[in-house]
């Protein structure tokens, strides 16, 4: 009996002149942004399938690299990253974005490391959605509880210990890779300043010396697992196809180092759960693998070898069950997440696929390709068993 072809898209939004490089969901409303290559920003309407409002976000030398919307910010924020060395975080409080941005971090980062923004279960999702509800004018006003701990090993330093509170109220921060490319920044989105590096400085010829062949860092996600007290942990991949684990805790040395790739990491993505991820980069593999946050390690599960290589973008649905890559051979791949089979491969794009995600409900799924199209699917509905 014959495999059924994989199905359609439900939509294709067209109205990009260019790549379209990132793409994101609103945490509640049926909006989707994205960014595209020469500087322009857009909202749409997911139900509609049309255009809200469009700026130039970013230089059009430049473009925008990623973008991204979390309940963490709220209902009315959206970031964006330029290849100008930009972060932007703006206000879409009227349907369109604000004239000028709220904030702009200056982060002299000038490469292909999208940005991240921090990842938290789901049982601090349903608080975030209450409290964004509830929030007014002060969304911009908040100031964020940062705990400043002398650390007995001296692992932060001057910076303090960067706790993440239970409440929405708390600062949002974002993960970038940094101004010397081998380290990630992580920066506060409501004063605009950098917090800390990783790894920070160090008298340590050997470990700058291992962190420099490395090479640049090139994925990173900034997550928040239930098991560390609040504190921040970073995921981040490099460029010699390893991937490292970092509590902020100590900013010096890694949890660990693992090298589940042969080429560079290009995309990582940890699940809602914060307990396990997907990775893939400029080889012809995808990656699962399990985060032990008890024995800070990363475990690989599953290994799939694909025809062609290269992967850009890995997104895993909120609901933990399906896995999507976005491929430079044009097409989308899905898998069980939880068993590591593929599911399907989606062959609607004409160019390299820069980008892929889930809405919030589990409903949708998002492809961006350099081909100016943004892909809408509907794919094994989130309350049916595969």
């Amino acid at each position: 009996m014959s495999k059924r072809p994989p199905p359609d898209p439900v939509a294709v939004l067209r109205g990009h002149r260019h790549s379209v490089m990132d793409v994101s969901f609103h945490p509640s409303k049926s909006l989707l942004f994205t960014g595209s290559a020469d500087g322009e920003l857009r909202i749409w309407d997911t139900i509609q399938h049309r255009t809200v409002s469009s700026a130039w976000a970013h230089s059009r030398a430049n473009g925008v690299l990623a973008v991204a919307a979390s309940p963490w910010l709220g209902e009315k924020k959206i970031i964006s990253q330029g290849r100008d060395g930009t972060v932007k975080c703006w206000d879409i409080e009227d349907g369109g974005l604000s004239r000028d941005p709220l904030l702009v971090l200056n982060t002299s980062a000038y490469h292909f490391c999208k940005f991240s923004l921090v990842k938290k279960p789901k049982t601090s999702l349903k608080e975030a959605e209450g409290h964004s509800k509830n929030r007014n004018e002060q969304d911009a006003e908040d100031t964020r509880n940062v705990q400043c701990t002398d650390d007995s090993e001296g692992s932060v330093g001057d910076s303090g210990l960067l706790q993440d509170g239970d409440h929405a109220e708390s600062a949002t921060y974002v993960a970038v890779a940094g101004e010397e490319p081998n380290e990630v920044e992580i920066w506060d989105l409501n004063t605009g300043d950098k917090i800390m590096q990783l790894p920070q400085a160090s008298p340590d010829e050997f470990a700058s010396a291992s962190n420099k062949e490395r090479g640049m860092c090139m994925a990173v996600q900034l997550f928040c697992p239930p098991e560390s007290q609040g504190f921040l942990h970073v995921l981040a991949g490099y460029e010699d196809g390893s991937t490292l684990l970092w509590d902020i805790r100590n900013a010096k040395i890694p949890l660990t180092s693992v090298k589940f790739h042969s080429e560079p990491v290009l995309s990582l993505c940890v699940a809602s759960s914060c307990d396990g991820g997907i990775s893939g980069g400029a080889d012809d593999k995808v990656v699962m693998y399990n985060i032990n946050h008890s024995t800070g390690s990363i475990t690989l599960r599953k290994e799939i070898i694909l025809e062609r290589p290269g992967i850009s973008g890995t997104s895993i649905r909120p609901d933990g069950k399906i896995a999507a890559t976005a491929g430079w051979d044009h097409r989308v791949r899905v898998y069980n997440y939880r068993k590591g089979s593929p599911l399907a491969i989606l062959k609607y794009h004409g160019a390299t696929c820069n980008a892929v995600t889930y809405s919030p409900d589990c409903e949708l799924m998002a492809s961006a390709s350099e081909d100016a199209t943004v892909a809408l699917w509907k794919l094994y509905p989130p309350n049916k068993s595969l």
